[in-house]
């Protein structure tokens, strides 16, 4: 086994941060020891929402925009090192998930595009990468999302019960822990993507602190009605999605029928549209005990309230109530998917992502180092 301190970077749908994760990992525990969110230059931020928008771009500036990436998650993973006071040689890999610009998991060919390049990252830290992690999920017949399932399974399992962890980043997702079962799990839809591009259009905000702009509206119901109608809400899992589906344009489609509606109506009803479709699935799901909520969403207390109220005689309440930063679940997951690539262990879940075997994950990008 691979044991040692792993980093992991995670760039998520929202495109609010680098999240780089340092933690301890063997066989037996993860344990965290820091965390750090870097933040995205306005400009590459905005370049990378255009492209999951449908807005086309030539071959140079994706290899350009690529570079750019790879050397943003190397300033972050520098960052943090500098502030841990460690050097290269006290990391043994970086999991690095890559930024996904494109995710297409159905049709005669599935693929999914997660860019910034790991050679830059090995370059400029000195640390082995591993990279690449969706695209052999695919090759075996499965969705390459989502992974991170496996690795709730890991930490989060429980012998009597019944659990299911939420992570409401850009995409919402869920990953179902029930004793006796195959861990199951799925996007759900549209967790914070939605709400951010509709308030970064009206208001200039990245986010809806606190849901407070959403609590000002009031749901549209014919409006939430017809969004629920769409055709993907109705897939069977294994399922999976991105921005290249719920985006602003999504939100304009829907609209049309329902001019003049305040925009702040509009905000609570994209929440609204979160809440049940999460508690929807929770609930044909066959419930649980308790909803463990990690990601952005965890810290919107409107959202967290609906879920509660959506689904009464269900504990919701986010992942750090069972010690685990919900802030920095994913990076975390990362940087176990690294361990257990390292390891020569498999990392997908086929009864998750529906792949036709469990199978080791990634590309290892080696550090020119000797291998400790």
């Amino acid at each position: 086994m691979k044991s040692g301190r792993y980093i992991g970077v995670m760039s998520g749908t929202s495109l609010d941060g680098v999240d780089v994760v340092l933690a301890a990992i063997d066989e037996r525990m993860v344990a965290q020891q820091a965390s750090y969110c870097h933040p995205v230059p306005q400009p590459l931020r905005q370049a990378l929402l255009a492209i999951n928008q449908g807005q086309s771009l030539t071959l140079s500036q994706l290899g350009q925009l690529d570079t750019q990436l790879g050397r943003l998650f190397a300033e972050a993973v520098l960052t943090l090192l500098k502030q841990q006071n460690l050097s290269a040689d006290d990391i043994t890999a970086i999991g690095c998930h890559g930024q996904t610009v494109w995710h297409e998991p159905y049709g005669e060919a599935p693929s999914t595009l997660q860019i910034g390049d790991n050679n830059q990252i090995v370059a400029a830290t000195g640390i082995t990468v591993v990279g690449d992690f969706r695209r052999r999920d695919m090759a075996l017949g499965g969705q390459g999302a989502p992974l991170v399932p496996a690795f709730h399974q890991a930490l989060l399992m429980h012998p009597q019960e019944r659990r299911m962890v939420l992570n409401i980043g850009g995409i919402a997702n869920l990953s179902l822990l029930i004793p006796g079962k195959p861990v199951g799990g799925y996007d759900t839809g549209p967790g914070n993507m939605l709400m951010d591009a509709w308030i970064w259009r009206h208001r200039g905000q990245p986010y809806d602190k606190d849901g407070a702009w959403a609590a000002g509206g009031k749901v549209i119901l014919p409006l939430l009605q017809q969004m629920l109608g769409d055709a993907w809400f109705a897939l069977p899992a294994p399922k999976s999605t991105g921005r290249e589906y719920f985006n602003a344009g999504w939100i304009e489609k829907q609209l049309a029928h329902f001019p003049g509606i305040a925009p702040h109506d509009v905000q609570a009803t994209l929440l609204e549209l979160t809440a049940v479709t999460v508690s929807e699935q929770v609930l044909l799901s066959g419930g649980c005990e308790r909803l463990l909520v990690c990601g952005g969403g965890g810290r919107n207390p409107l959202l967290m309230a609906r879920l509660a109220a959506l689904l009464a005689g269900t504990e919701v309440v986010t992942t750090d109530k069972v010690g685990i930063n919900g802030d920095d679940m994913e990076g975390l997951a990362f940087a176990w998917l690294a361990y257990r690539t390292l390891s020569g262990l498999p990392g997908n879940l086929p009864s998750v992502t529906g792949a036709r075997e469990a199978s080791i994950l990634g590309a290892i990008y080696p550090a020119n180092r000797l291998a400790r």
